[in-house]
């Protein structure tokens, strides 16, 4: 928005030109959407206390101090993250430009999703919320919708196809793959950010390195010098990504001032299943899916905990972890929460290492 009535109001006067800078805007959009967090995030809680009641219910197959430390802890915090996180993209960003409102819709799609499961968990005071199935279904179908959206904007070299690390070019997938396999990492990243949403601040700060690490990917691949010094696909228009990726980390950071240990707030379905369509539409949109795998790896390994060990318990009739997700395998170990949490936010920042790494290997 402020870029726009820059540019048509021709405002001539010292240091306007910044408002033009990517980088000053993405600096901008981080501290608008940390401030609006910071000062309306008391009030917002307090209003989702009275709201909600008991708060959000808690598995009772968990780990036990889970049904004394965080019971009637409020949920849908992810509302406050969203909020904030679009105010300071409308605000900061290109309003036309086409990536930017496709994101913007993976985030309304996959957040209402969210937030329907979230009411429904309250409502009725069952942490089972809507069926898994009919979830699914929903998630699939916003993917497909995104996807089709991306391919419009795809140029023809580029269209139904996805790069590997540490090899120049595409490989061409077609029409069926192609959906098939965004499909999966769209909703796979989606689901696998809800799953790892299980312990105070467990969640948000790898969501926040992913994010930031993507904010740098979406600006060199929007540019056509780095691109091309980088070997990595020039995708026209994309760097505008970057400041709605620098919006979304100051949001974040916000929301982890009340979700740290002991959390404030929970960001509940609505800000989980958002969160991981956000990260994962950006990644197919910079055909950085697989730098995703890397990048996300907590998400990965809390995701595929959960596949082995049903998988485990229905072919061989044995669990391979005490609890899963993963996180619940190590809290039945002995470990503290706070360890937990700090082990798994130091392994997300060594894998975002590695997975930027894969940028100038090639």
């Amino acid at each position: 928005m402020i870029l726009y009535l820059v540019q048509i109001l021709n405002f001539d006067f010292p240091g306007i030109n910044l408002f033009t800078y990517l980088s000053f805007r993405a600096g901008c959009a981080i501290i608008t959407s940390l401030l609006i967090v910071l000062l309306i995030g008391p009030k917002f809680i307090k209003s989702m206390l009275i709201k909600q009641g008991n708060g959000q219910p808690i598995r009772e197959d968990g780990p036990k101090s889970h049904l004394h430390s965080k019971k009637g802890t409020p949920s849908m915090g992810g509302l406050l993250i969203l909020s904030s996180f679009l105010i300071s993209t409308l605000i900061w960003g290109d309003i036309f430009n086409s990536f930017m409102w496709i994101v913007i819709l993976s985030t309304i799609l996959f957040g209402l999703i969210g937030y329907i499961d979230d009411r429904k968990k309250i409502k009725d005071q069952n942490p089972k919320g809507i069926s898994s199935k009919n979830k699914f279904l929903l998630q699939i179908l916003s993917s497909f919708i995104l996807i089709f959206l991306i391919s419009l904007q795809s140029s023809s070299e580029l269209v139904y196809s996805i790069s590997i690390p540490f090899v120049n070019g595409v490989f061409f997938l077609g029409l069926i793959l192609y959906y098939c396999f965004t499909s999966f990492v769209i909703v796979g990243t989606s689901n696998a950010v809800n799953l790892t949403d299980g312990l105070d601040g467990l969640a948000i700060v790898p969501i926040m390195i992913a994010i930031a690490s993507f904010g740098l990917i979406t600006y060199l691949s929007g540019n056509l010098v780095f691109s091309e010094y980088l070997g990595i696909n020039y995708i026209p228009y994309s760097g505008e990504l970057s400041i709605l990726c620098c919006a979304l980390l100051g949001s974040c950071l916000g929301f982890l001032w009340f979700n740290a240990p002991p959390a404030m707030i929970f960001m509940g379905d609505t800000g989980s299943l958002s969160l991981g369509a956000i990260l994962g539409s950006i990644a197919v949109i910079t055909k950085h899916e697989l730098v995703l795998i890397v990048i996300g790896g907590i998400f990965v390994l809390e995701a595929m905990s959960v596949i082995i060990q049903v998988f485990s318990y229905r072919v061989f009739g044995k669990r391979v972890f005490k609890m899963a997700p993963i996180h619940h395998h190590f809290e039945k170990k002995g470990w503290s929460e706070s360890t937990i949490v700090i082990r798994f936010w130091i392994i997300s920042f060594v894998l975002a290492i590695i997975g930027l790494a894969t940028l100038k290997i090639r």
